[in-house]
């Protein structure tokens, strides 16, 4: 059966090697006039400030800002204007997210290694973070929730979301409303690399933040990547992507669902079913050219599928858990009789839907978890956004004056091994006489 909006089809196992690089490596390529226009941008910022930053409003979003910052009361009105329905939808997500992430919140622990020796760590909110939230084609207001929730519940001393103006100077209606409903403290109507600087540098108006969490464009996630010596940042974002397991249990027009799902966010997204055998395989692509030729965002539908979509067959689910956790999926979906019983099995991901009722859209807005995920195979060292994104530990240690005498002799030996003999005095200097 040919299927030409997918690109590979066929037996995971006959996949060449150039094949199964190719499609294991959505890193992209590196784009030299980003980074370098990036990097100019990011410098304006820095030398010019505010000056800058509504340069860039008025060349990149066609926007004259009185003010780089959005009033608190605009952002309430927003929030206001929504339609009933919609508001509360958005505000029972705020709760799960809420409810989801204040059970992840971290505890001061203590260990005593010796008699008198005692090494602890306590785990401290940051003092103030930065939310990135998109503007444009690309309207999140669930993202800017992901962002601000979890840092509130972490206890985050301040929290401001950037966001690009619009020709009315502001940013859309669905971000300020969501900013207000999370309680993010500041808004400002920013986007794009200019935004993530001030962020990272402070200007003027915009304060220096800790952090910068939120998924972005392009220039968004150069730019975060290009501040790193001065803020934290999260996981390095790119393309959406979802890989399915499915075994005979699994409703292919279910699995079809979910590939279109992600495959209408970006033409860059990458769509990846492995299928127990060759009849599943057949009837989850035909499936999926069903869904496709139909899907209202069907230009990037289609061209997401065609260079970076796959439907392939394996004989049995052992097959398919090495591939996994070399794919490191963004989003892994557990299509199989026994989800629950596969879960353990499944390594390096950036989350995973355990079940077919499990859809990820349920997981991008509602139940709770985050959104903000690692892509790229980065699943193999990064995790998803959590509310530990929000602190930083602070380790400390006690020592007794008897366990200092024990300490003196042995590490005395170790310094004056290495050629630090001040430090060999220090410890020698609680030595019992």
């Amino acid at each position: 059966m040919n299927a030409p909006s997918i690109k590979y089809r066929g037996r995971l196992n006959a996949l060449s090697p150039d094949a199964r690089r190719r499609l294991l490596d959505r890193t992209g390529t590196s784009d030299i006039r980003v980074a370098q226009r990036t990097a100019d941008l990011i410098a304006r910022v820095r030398h010019q400030g505010d000056r800058a930053l509504r340069e860039m409003a008025r060349e990149f979003d066609r926007a004259e800002l009185q003010s780089l910052e959005v009033p608190r009361s605009v952002c309430e009105e927003a929030l206001a204007s929504l339609e009933p329905k919609l508001k509360e939808a958005l505000a029972r997500a705020a709760r799960n997210i809420a409810k989801a992430h204040a059970a992840q919140k971290p505890q001061v622990t203590e260990v005593e290694t010796e008699p008198g020796i005692v090494v602890g760590r306590r785990p401290d909110p940051l003092g103030r973070v930065g939310v990135y939230a998109p503007g444009g084609r690309a309207v999140y207001p669930s993202s800017v929730l992901m962002g601000v929730v979890p840092a509130k519940v972490a206890g985050v001393g301040e929290v401001i979301v950037c966001s690009p103006p619009g020709p009315d100077g502001k940013p859309s209606a669905g971000v300020l409303a969501a900013a207000a409903l999370a309680g993010a403290d500041r808004v400002f109507a920013l986007g794009g690399a200019g935004a993530v600087a001030a962020m990272a540098y402070g200007t003027e108006s915009v304060p220096r933040v800790d952090r910068i969490v939120g998924p972005g464009n392009a220039y968004v996630a150069a730019a975060k990547l290009q501040v790193v010596d001065a803020v934290a940042i999260d996981a390095p974002a790119g393309p959406s992507e979802i890989l399915v397991v499915a075994d005979s249990s699994a409703d292919p027009e279910a699995v079809a669902r979910e590939m279109l799902a992600q495959a209408e966010h970006d033409p860059d997204a990458c769509c990846v079913t492995v299928a127990v055998g060759d009849v599943l395989a057949q009837a989850v692509a035909a499936a999926v050219e069903r869904a496709a030729a139909r899907a209202r965002r069907h230009e990037i539908v289609t061209r997401a599928l065609r260079e970076r979509g796959a439907v392939l067959s394996v004989d049995s689910l052992e097959e398919a858990w090495p591939f996994v956790a070399e794919f490191a999926p963004e989003h892994l979906l557990i299509a199989t009789t026994s989800p629950m019983e596969d879960l353990p099995k499944a390594r390096n991901a950036g989350t995973v839907f355990v079940g077919q009722y499990a859809s990820v859209a349920y997981g991008d807005y509602m139940t709770g978890a985050n959104h903000v995920l690692p892509t790229a195979g980065l699943a193999r060292a990064y995790s998803g956004l959590s509310v530990l994104d929000f602190y930083r530990w602070t380790t400390y240690q006690r020592v007794t004056r008897d366990a200092a005498a024990r300490l003196a002799d042995d590490v005395g030996l170790l310094a004056d091994s290495e050629g630090l003999f001040a430090h060999a005095d220090a410890a020698r200097g609680w030595r019992k006489s």
